[in-house]
């Protein structure tokens, strides 16, 4: 019988197989979602402090828009959010991709539409604040009235409507997570109070809106940990199998 061999294209393309199936495996590991959970949190977090720094309630309501080092601030705050939302859509991606069959579809579509519309009106309050800055210079006049209008508007977005796309969120990855077992109970307690906080927190609260990424926070480093400590375990198993 005549050896039977593998054409070399076929040979090519399991060779290139290989690496693309490991890198898909790679972006959907555990980590990955902790990653950019990290990075979110970390990111919103800083844009947050930024701009309450920079805007401040009390006085004159322009003053963001005439000093230069606030509108530096407000600048360096509004170019890190775009990143704050990449990075949290890929958390959401990386936790749908990690539950698999074992997602409700009820759970599904509310942990899905609340992640998107609190990115939706992140961005939206972002594209509001940068386009005010941009009309004005520095040298014009800067109404008053506009200045609050601004504020009034970005804040019910973010701190009143974004705020409660959070809770949502948060209560629904809290109770997927209690379901599934990947979440441990401590945490559990924390994303419930957390979930139940955002929802009924005052309207333009700023300690409730830095209380999302800090929930994210201590979830992605919950992710992260327990990846890290199961990785050496899967590798011990599967060197046993192979022997």
């Amino acid at each position: 019988m005549m050896p039977v061999t593998t054409p070399p294209f076929t040979r090519l393309a399991t060779l290139m197989v290989g690496p693309q199936d490991a890198f898909v495996r790679e972006i959907r590991t555990p980590r990955a979602a902790a990653v950019a959970g990290i990075v979110f949190a970390v990111l919103l977090a800083t844009s947050v402090l930024l701009m309450r720094s920079a805007t401040p309630r009390d006085g004159d309501p322009t003053v963001w828009l005439t000093q230069d080092s606030r509108r530096h601030a407000v600048a360096v705050a509004l170019n890190l959010i775009p990143y704050a939302g990449i990075a949290f859509l890929w958390f959401i991606g990386v936790i749908r991709s990690r539950l698999g069959d074992r997602e409700d579809k009820l759970f599904a579509t509310a942990f899905l539409g609340s992640g998107l519309l609190f990115v939706a009106m992140l961005f939206t309050a972002a594209a509001i604040t940068g386009g005010v800055l941009a009309l004005y210079d520095g040298t014009r006049p800067v109404s008053a009235e506009d200045a609050r209008l601004t504020s009034a508007i970005v804040g019910a977005l973010v701190a009143t409507f974004g705020i409660r796309m959070a809770a949502v969120f948060t209560l629904v990855v809290t109770n997927l997570g209690r379901r599934t077992g990947i979440v441990p109970r401590w945490l559990v307690v924390v994303g419930y109070a957390t979930a139940a906080v955002l929802l009924f927190a005052p309207p333009r609260t700023t300690w409730a809106t830095l209380l999302f990424p800090a929930w994210v926070f201590l979830l992605s480093i919950n992710i992260l940990v327990l990846s890290l400590r199961t990785r050496p375990d899967s590798s011990a198993d599967g060197r046993a199998a192979s022997d």
